[in-house]
């Protein structure tokens, strides 16, 4: 096996998702911790002095406890390379999920066992699903009280509509939760608490078939109940089926608690033999195969002022194909010239390591002197890719931005594309007055905060937010268009986005179905592309 093809198929390149406080940022933490690349977990909750998550990097995040935008994590576990993609659990920031989800090859679904399944999960599943990607299920917090385990599987399989293979299986929940039974090696495992995020603690082992160590370790009443269960289990959950994982058809579910470390390892384990190595990616209609071809990446993320001191800005990509050097050129081809990636890093939350290479599978970041865009490809010269744009999710709330200080003009426009680029909100002009009137939209209201604590940091400019009252937002299909020839409702407005293109604002659903019957030929479309 050449040194290539082992370096990539070493690689699994995965995201966390989850709804928000299901424990995901912690889990990823306990994963880092596993892999040696921290030595002690931080919570996202806690008092001022407590350490903040490693992958909670901004500043409003530390602030709130709430992650607010995708991180890149990476380190080694036993023979594999792990890329981990951790992303926002809170709907407001969920665009950045979506587009993070397609730098992924896999995602783990995280599910707090006192709620089941939540209303993000259930947005952030059909994501999975529309792009086939396999799923794995974390259900946490087992040491608190939890819903019947079994109630939990059926739920994930009637909301989500996959089949469910349990791997492990909890014994007892809160503070009779004993441990896990493993399915595929017949073993219960028992843990002791782990205190502040260290990973010692004492495990034991014992064979199902050893009936008296089994009954001193977890009493004679879990052991009866647990025998039973595995009965019913035996009889009733879906079979490990490998095939039916990697095609998104099955999730294998495991339990445990991130904050204790219960399961943690034995999930990590199997996880990585289970999920994929770098997945084939689609550049017109060819598959880009990761081992054969030359290397080639796409970019899923930009973030401004990452470090404060050099207000930089990274484009983060996601390498499809071959192997990356530092001192080769490279095509980029949306913006059809060839340059090298400078200042190419592997980025670990905030802090960094320039690298002279990297393999399909792997994450870079790479200074962006503003020429990058979302969804664009990066290849070596010889190669003809064009990797597949990545939606624009239509913003659902708007408000028009108007600046306290207008004599920082200069800081505000450079801030507020800066900031639009990333793709956390979107930005548009007033139809036939530029940037003078700018209109912000987003997916969810808490970017507004975001966007106004931001420019107010990075970039020392003070906003205010004038709340508008428009809900659906349609871009104009047709080339060519003659805004001023289109004829609307009331309640319509004209504007124009970044790229110049036309697009309408309505307060009212049934004004789009009105501006078309008046207007022949017309096309409005739900999103655009980056």
């Amino acid at each position: 096996m050449s040194n290539l093809t082992e370096e990539i198929n070493k690689r699994r390149t995965f995201a966390i998702i989850s709804h928000p406080d299901a424990g995901k940022t912690t889990l990823t933490e306990k994963f880092l911790l596993y892999g040696g690349a921290i030595n002690l977990a931080g919570s996202v909750k806690g008092k001022v002095t407590a350490r903040h998550a490693v992958s909670d990097w901004m500043e409003i995040e530390k602030e709130r406890g709430i992650s607010v935008t995708a991180s890149v994590l990476e380190c080694e576990y036993d023979v594999y390379h792990i890329n981990i993609l951790d992303t926002p659990g809170h709907q407001d920031f969920s665009e950045d999920t979506y587009r993070t989800l397609m730098a992924a090859d896999s995602a783990v679904m995280v599910i707090d066992a006192s709620k089941g399944v939540e209303a993000q999960t259930r947005k952030l599943f059909k994501v999975c699903g529309m792009r086939g990607i396999p799923i794995f299920t974390f259900i946490n917090k087992l040491d608190r009280d939890a819903n019947d385990t079994f109630e939990l599987l059926d739920e994930i399989e009637k909301e989500l509509g996959i089949a469910t293979c349990p791997i492990n299986w909890p014994i007892g929940c809160g503070k009779g939760f004993k441990g896990v039974y493993d399915r595929m090696k017949k073993e219960v495992v028992t843990y002791s608490d782990t205190e502040k995020g260290t990973k010692e603690g004492e495990t034991k082992i014992v064979s199902i078939e050893d009936d008296a160590s089994v009954i001193n370790a977890i009493t004679q009443e879990r052991h009866d109940i647990l025998m039973d269960e595995i009965e019913l289990l035996d009889g009733a959950s879906a079979e490990y089926d490998l095939d039916a994982v990697r095609a998104g058809k099955l999730t294998p579910v495991f339990f445990g608690s991130a904050l204790t470390n219960f399961g943690v390892e034995i999930f990590l384990q199997y996880f990585l033999k289970m999920t994929t190595t770098p997945l084939a990616r689609k550049s017109r209609d060819e598959l880009i195969d990761p081992v054969a071809h030359d290397f080639s990446a796409f970019v899923f993320k930009i973030q401004a002022n990452m470090n404060k001191a050099h207000r930089d800005r990274i484009a983060f990509m996601r390498i499809c194909s071959g192997k990356f050097e530092a001192a080769k050129e490279v095509k980029h081809v949306q913006g059809g010239r060839t340059l090298r990636l400078s200042q190419p890093q592997q980025i670990m939350a905030d802090s960094r390591k320039i690298l002279d290479e990297a393999y399909a599978g792997d994450i870079i970041g790479v200074f962006d002197p503003g020429i990058f865009s979302i969804g664009d490809t990066v290849s070596a010269p010889n190669e003809d890719i064009v990797y597949e744009g990545i939606p624009t999710f239509a913003p659902e709330h708007f408000a028009r931005v108007r600046q306290v200080d207008t004599m920082k003009r200069k800081q505000f426009v450079k801030g507020i594309e800066q900031i639009a680029k990333e793709g956390a909100i979107q930005i548009f002009q007033e139809y036939n007055t530029g940037m003078e009137e700018i209109i912000v939209g987003v997916v969810g209201v808490l970017q507004f905060d975001v966007l106004k604590y931001r420019l107010e940091n990075e970039y020392n400019v003070e906003i205010k937010l004038e709340p508008l009252p428009y809900e659906h937002i349609r871009w104009i299909g047709n080339k060519d268009i003659d805004l001023d020839k289109i004829t609307g409702t009331s309640d319509m407005k004209k504007i124009k986005d970044l790229k110049d293109r036309p697009l309408l604002l309505f307060v009212n659903a049934w004004s789009v179905g009105m501006t078309l019957d008046r207007n022949e030929g017309l096309e409005l479309l739900e999103f655009g592309t980056e």
